[in-house]
């Protein structure tokens, strides 16, 4: 059986549109209790790994999938806001600028796990005072890495993304598809 490790209902959404039959179930991993390496993007791989390790314990039977997302500017990174003010202070950073999106993914089968790190580049339009605000009154940026969601309403900040958009909404859906189908051969 495939488990995601995951509550994301946009994770799971896109793993469902690849044709995988899954399970979900969500871990335990404190990600608030994680040091950040030296090398910002691994952050997220360092997630995306525990996640999954902490599903697979309890599931070695299975195929495990860990994931996570975090948006990098200036080598800083931004996860989910802790507040409004948060969210606004992180929108306001992104205003008229291009930062990275990593997404970690990690697979456990057999004991052995198999992991990659996708990276897109977005722009942000020039954000008003308003537009920031407005956004903001939606909720939507609450749980958001970045403080926005690239397929939801947020994608009205966005002028270009280089990259795969999967990979902004928080499942690189291409190199994930090949890779569970390499394991699984």
């Amino acid at each position: 059986m495939l488990i995601l490790a995951s509550s994301s209902p946009r994770r799971k959404e896109l793993l469902t549109n690849l044709g995988y039959k899954f399970d979900t179930i969500v871990s335990n991993v404190d990600e608030s209790k994680v040091k950040t390496p030296l090398i910002r993007k691994n952050r997220c791989l360092k997630l995306a790994r525990l996640k999954a390790l902490d599903i697979y314990k309890d599931h070695k039977d299975d195929i495990v999938i860990g994931s996570d997302t975090i948006v990098i500017l200036h080598n800083k990174i931004y996860e989910k806001p802790i507040d409004e003010k948060d969210a606004y202070y992180m929108l306001n950073k992104l205003s008229n600028k291009t930062h990275k999106v990593a997404t970690a993914v990690a697979i456990i089968k057999d004991d052995i796990m198999y992991s990659f790190i996708d990276i897109a580049k977005v722009t942000f339009k020039k954000l008003s005072f308003k537009d920031i605000n407005d956004y903001i009154k939606t909720k939507e940026p609450m749980d958001k890495a970045g403080a926005y969601g690239y397929q939801g309403l947020g994608n009205k900040l966005i002028s270009k993304v280089k990259g795969d958009e999967t990979t902004v909404i928080g499942l690189p859906t291409i190199k994930l598809d090949k890779l569970l189908k390499e394991i699984q051969k």
